[in-house]
């Protein structure tokens, strides 16, 4: 029982492996390559998840199980999705236009893209060191809640939207910035402090899971049939929801120390 979680975790490896196969074989001219790597890193998010639950459910966690899923996200989560959004975002910019513009993106692109991979390692350092994690925005008292966007999400975000595309790159410099913007946001959301819904208090041991079923069988269906719209949702709506959090909780804040100035 105790080699079942790892199996997952080894999917989880061969997925991002994959993926890198995958990006470096990527071109304007067969942008399937970049699609199948962005789905590779879709389905990492998947094996991802189930691994860590099906170590709780049998009691088979393990110091090795926890190292070996640290050092498999650092690849499929981290070397993986700055690679393919290096090359998809970046390296297929044309030759001839802006050759000097183009220049300096790729510059700043590796830089950028290297950032994200440090900060999805930091992200994963701190979660492994930290006991309890408070998020610097409190939310609903009892609730469990991610300390900065996992790593898998962060990878997400950019492979959904390399998807949604269907894999072909861009080739437009405005485009390349507005990538750089969302690559470099993503990585500070990774080390922020701020929280994240961690889904910890679904239930999968219900014993009368029809609910948890139809809802399941409702998004399997609706990203088999219009996987683009639903995955580029479903992560940047992640996102955005932590950003949302963090606002909501400085606007409140500051609602209460203007109540207490006022009573003063």
């Amino acid at each position: 029982m105790y080699v079942l979680p790892s199996l997952f975790t080894a999917g989880n490896i061969a997925a991002g492996y994959y993926a890198i196969t995958q990006s470096v074989q990527g071109s304007v001219a067969d942008p399937n390559y970049f699609d199948r790597a962005a789905l590779a890193i879709g389905f990492a998010v998947l094996f991802d998840g189930l691994d860590g639950r099906i170590a709780r459910m049998t009691n088979t966690t393990s110091d090795f199980g926890k190292e070996l899923d640290s050092l498999a996200d650092v690849i499929t989560f981290g070397v993986a999705p700055s690679l393919l959004a290096y090359i998809w975002g970046f390296r297929m910019l044309p030759l001839l236009a802006y050759p000097m513009l183009r220049e300096r993106i790729l510059h700043i692109g590796v830089f950028v893209c290297f950032l994200f991979l440090i900060c999805g390692a930091s992200r994963l350092a701190r979660f492994n060191v930290t006991i309890n994690p408070q998020p610097r925005n409190p939310g609903r008292p009892g609730r469990k809640y991610f300390v900065g966007m996992p790593i898998p999400a962060g990878a997400g975000v950019l492979a959904a939207v390399v998807h949604f595309f269907h894999g072909s790159p861009i080739v437009d410099a405005r485009m390349s910035i507005l990538w750089l913007a969302l690559i470099a946001g993503t990585g500070f959301l990774m080390v922020s402090s701020w929280r994240f819904w961690s889904g910890k208090e679904i239930n999968l041991g219900d014993r009368h899971p029809v609910r948890q079923l139809l809802m399941l069988a409702i998004l399997v269906a609706v990203l088999v049939m219009e996987s683009e719209w639903a995955l580029i949702i479903i992560a940047l709506g992640y996102l955005v929801s932590g950003v949302l959090a963090r606002l909501a909780y400085s606007w409140s804040r500051e609602r209460r120390r203007s109540a207490q100035g006022g009573s003063a």
